[in-house]
């Protein structure tokens, strides 16, 4: 049985012997300049790097992007009781945020 590693080997030598690899966006050629790249840790890089490519937002970075949306929607909220259904809803989006950065930091992923 192969290692997991040697699959690995395996299709991407299958895959530019076809010609497929070939015609990879970037191939041939180094990473582009990301600015995140460099403030990602180290173990998170590639695995954020190719979440990106696919097209695919980590659910932290969905986070931000609704903290500012819910953010947004409370400067322009007409009454109290809106505004007050929008910031506790802001609350649990930082709570999810600071339990994962935690959960990363306790890993030493972060």
């Amino acid at each position: 049985m192969r290692s997991i590693d040697e699959e690995i080997a395996r299709r991407i030598q299958e895959a530019a012997d076809s010609g497929e690899l070939a015609r990879a966006k970037g191939y041939g050629r180094p990473l582009d300049d990301d600015a995140g790249w460099h403030a990602t840790p180290g173990a998170l890089r590639m695995p954020m790097k190719i979440l990106k490519d696919a097209g695919v937002v980590p659910a932290e970075i969905g986070w931000f992007h609704e903290r500012a949306r819910l953010k947004a929607a409370v400067a322009a909220a007409a009454d109290d009781a809106a505004r007050v259904v929008l910031q506790r809803q802001i609350l649990d989006v930082e709570q999810k945020i600071a339990l994962r950065l935690e959960a990363l930091r306790i890993k030493g992923a972060l």
